[in-house]
């Protein structure tokens, strides 16, 4: 995993993890790695992962059991996908916004390139 300046690293190997349960390789119930072996694997401090756990653990992403480690909760993907969702209106959309009207481009030019 390579790291951005741009956003805090417990922040990227938060939204590394996210779409880690997105994509289904971390199921909803499962165990995610432990907090050493996931530092040793992305060459980080414990602590960045401690962070990034506590994290999701308060977006309710993720929870402890005690003494066993982070599991991804049930209701993991709809959270994520919520959290994402309320991310791109309050900040993406705005700055796209904000750049096709600075280049002046219209919607049926971006309607015209759309792929989907």
């Amino acid at each position: 995993m390579e790291f951005k300046d741009k956003q805090a690293i417990y922040l990227q190997i938060a939204d590394y993890v996210c779409d880690q349960i997105l994509m289904g390789k971390f199921p909803a119930g499962d165990k995610l790695i432990s907090v050493r072996d996931f530092a040793v694997k992305l060459e980080v401090n414990p602590n960045t992962i401690l962070r990034t756990y506590e994290y999701l653990q308060q977006q309710g992403v993720i929870f402890n059991k005690r003494g066993i480690g982070y599991f991804v909760d049930e209701t993991a993907p709809d959270k994520i996908r919520e959290i994402r969702q309320k991310r791109f209106f309050e900040q993406d959309l705005p700055e796209f916004v904000k750049k096709i009207r600075m280049l002046g481009i219209d919607l049926e030019m971006v309607k015209g390139k759309l792929t989907l």
